[in-house]
């Protein structure tokens, strides 16, 4: 047996990103990645970790994060020193904002925008800057690079979704018996119909694969940007996100997921997710605060109320 560990000592540690193991006696650290990428020598000092300080096992998680179990209470600290020498943290637990998840669409052929750039900035902006903020209930934050919704953007508390709208010049459709738009289209949304192209555009998901393939240069790129979709959630109860309406820039998304965490934590109630809140509210009043609002004339005012002191999640 080791030493004795009270209840207040594990949720301590738990707080660090350390989580009870099922033997009642070890831990496994939660090592958060940026953006989904580790380089080589984090890889490296990850595995040493695992070697030395906990049963030799690593384990990936759904929220790209890496998990080391077996480590003794008496080695945390010795793990935190060991991961923080190549700029590694343990985290992600709590009810706060979670560890940023991209898809790869930094590399991606699909991708529409640079995920991993995104994930940096987010991480650096909202979890770390965040990190300290009692929030009602855990705030997860997923980016798409694109409508395959690899990471289901939509079943995030914030998702975001690269967007390409499609242009379409109808008086350049030649109306060819084989349309390359309707060929490349997967979803069904371009259709030939009495010798011209028409778009479905409340079908059309802006994938952007479409644009530049008609001949006749019927096609080009619009409007790029993304599409933000709150409340989502995945777990004991699921929730799809609403998709607020419109196509945003980076820098517009930034603010609406600002004002969105000052939001959830005036308006949450203590152990209620933020899908639940929307449901109890309603979309229209948050959409409606959220794009036209001034949430943000009171951010220090929110920050500094004495909210959410005491846990215990309804979900």
């Amino acid at each position: 047996m080791g030493i004795k560990i009270s209840d207040e000592q594990r949720k301590a540690v738990k707080g660090q990103g350390f989580l009870s193991n099922n033997d009642g006696e070890h831990f496994s650290c939660r090592i958060i990645t940026k953006n989904g990428a580790l380089s080589a020598e984090q890889l490296e000092n990850i595995c040493e970790v695992a070697k030395k300080y906990g049963n030799g096992d690593i384990s990936l998680t759904t929220r790209l994060t890496l998990e080391v179990p077996g480590i003794k209470f008496e080695d945390i600290e010795n793990v935190k020193k060991h991961l923080a020498k190549d700029d590694l943290k343990s985290g992600g637990t709590g009810s706060r904002v979670r560890p940023v998840v991209p898809c790869k669409g930094s590399v991606c052929t699909y991708g529409l925008l640079d995920t991993q750039k995104l994930g940096t900035e987010l991480h650096k902006e909202f979890y770390e800057v965040y990190y300290d903020v009692k929030l009602p209930h855990k705030f997860k934050i997923g980016i798409g690079g694109c409508p395959n919704n690899c990471i289901k953007p939509s079943l995030n508390d914030f998702g975001i979704m690269g967007q390409h709208v499609p242009e379409y010049d109808e008086d350049m459709c030649s109306g060819c018996k084989k349309c390359a738009v309707e060929t490349t289209c997967k979803i069904g949304a371009a259709k030939v119909i009495d010798g011209k192209l028409v778009i479905d555009k409340e079908k059309c998901n802006n994938c952007g694969l479409c644009i530049d393939k008609c001949h006749f240069d019927a096609i080009e790129g619009g409007k790029q940007g993304v599409k933000i979709m709150l409340g989502g959630k995945w777990g004991k109860q699921s929730r799809p996100g609403n998709t607020i309406k419109g196509i945003y820039t980076i820098d517009e998304a930034k603010e609406i997921l600002e004002k969105t965490i000052l939001l959830y934590r005036e308006w949450g109630k203590t152990g209620e997710r933020f899908g639940d809140m929307i449901d109890r509210i309603g979309i229209e009043k948050i959409e409606d605060e959220l794009l036209n609002g001034n949430i943000l004339d009171r951010k220090e005012e929110i920050l500094n109320a004495s909210l959410h002191l005491v846990g215990g999640a309804t979900c």
